[in-house]
């Protein structure tokens, strides 16, 4: 299964990474959403991690593009974000993020997160 990880702070997405690809998921991971569609095509995942604070497009842009694409708009997305405001959450979830976590997020939880979106992508 791979996922596709927008995450700007290199320590966050380093670690983020290498935990997911302990999990057995091939992973790419992204610094910025500049070349996003580029690599969806090219990487084909099945599940997007997405910051909502990154340089040059911020993650709700990023989630509108999504859902406005005939090709992406069913591939599951999962924000891991420091914006702990409802309202952050809720804008999120209303632009079609699947689910919403705030940084420091919890792995277990976000492992059966993945999972659960996954399982659902193949039912």
């Amino acid at each position: 299964m791979r996922i596709l990880l927008l995450e700007d702070n290199d320590i966050n997405r380093q670690l983020l990474s290498e935990y997911l690809i302990y999990l057995g998921y091939q992973v790419l991971a992204l610094p910025d959403g500049c070349n996003l569609f580029q690599a969806l095509s090219d990487f084909q995942p099945q599940l997007i991690l997405l910051d909502l604070k990154l340089p040059g497009i911020d993650g709700y842009t990023i989630l509108e593009q999504i859902q406005q694409s005939s090709d992406w708009h069913q591939v599951p997305v999962i924000v891991v974000s420091a914006f702990a405001f409802k309202a952050d959450q809720q804008r999120a979830i209303n632009l079609g993020a699947r689910r919403y976590f705030v940084k420091p997020v919890k792995l277990p939880q976000l492992k059966e997160a993945i999972q659960e979106e996954l399982n659902r992508g193949r039912a």
